[in-house]
């Protein structure tokens, strides 16, 4: 089996805890994987302002993989360097929301911008804050979510009496071809430019660095992460991971309150 040069991770249910933080365990044992010489990726559903700030809180500085790939940031420096970014046209956007809407009446939308997030009144009222790492009182508010200047790259849905999983299900089994569809374990469902997820972000950065799928390890714990733990050649999930992902996996780490992935860093590092 080829070593692992690159380790891609998700965030929410994996890397973090259930708290929303990184245990020093898991920083430590993110500094040691890249002393070792091995990059770390984050790849996750959120967007650029808390991806910062955990970079931020735990000393991370590598690429990240935002918004189920739409974005992609380079903390290499402690900042949110944009490289790239990957916008759902306002047409389409208005059409995935017409539709939703006659799936399920009473469905709540909000618009992830490269920098800003606009959610309907009814959105914002469902809100918590780890929902969005927002505080629910400081979201700004609009009856048309999309029709901002700022180039959206994700778009949000809820259902005040429908878990997000089930709303994702429901999407999921009628089909729609304008966006991609997906479910990160949160209260809500995800909509996507057509085409972009993780894995296709993940394969092209290990293409432009000469990586081969058998040099990288994918860790997720959601049907977000699906694709990419298919994609990459050595495949983990944390022990509470989606049925999805366990039919997937190759190997189940512990869950990630007790910092199942630190220990594998620290296993790839040599630290352990």
């Amino acid at each position: 089996m080829a070593p692992i040069r690159l380790v891609a991770t998700d965030l929410d249910g994996t890397l973090l805890r259930s708290d929303r933080t990184i245990s020093e365990r898991t920083a430590a044992a993110m500094a040691a994987l890249r002393a070792a010489g091995i990059e770390l990726v984050w790849a996750t559903a959120r967007a650029r302002h808390s991806v910062h700030e955990f970079a931020l809180a735990s000393g991370f500085r590598g690429k990240a993989i935002c918004a189920n790939g739409a974005v992609l940031m380079d903390l290499a420096d402690g900042s949110p360097r944009v490289l790239r970014t990957v916008e759902i046209p306002a047409d389409a956007a208005r059409e995935a929301l017409a539709w939703l809407r006659t799936l399920r009446p009473g469905v709540v939308f909000a618009a992830v911008g490269s920098s800003t997030f606009v959610a309907e009144p009814g959105y914002a009222e469902l809100c918590v804050f780890t929902d969005h790492h927002r505080e629910p009182a400081t979201i700004q508010r609009s009856d048309d979510p999309v029709g901002g200047t700022d180039p959206i790259v994700k778009i949000v849905a809820r259902h005040p009496e429908i878990a997000g999983v089930d709303l994702y299900r429901a999407a999921h089994a009628t089909g729609f071809d304008g966006l991609g569809l997906t479910h990160s374990g949160a209260p809500y469902m995800e909509l996507a430019p057509a085409g972009v997820t993780k894995a296709s972000v993940l394969a092209a950065l290990c293409a432009d660095a000469g990586l081969d799928r058998a040099d990288v390890a994918a860790i997720g714990d959601a049907i977000n992460d699906a694709p990419m733990l298919a994609w990459a050649g050595t495949a983990l999930c944390p022990a509470q991971a989606a049925p999805e992902v366990h039919a997937i996996a190759h190997r189940v780490l512990d869950a990630n309150d007790e910092d199942g992935v630190a220990a594998y860093l620290e296993e790839l590092a040599g630290s352990g």
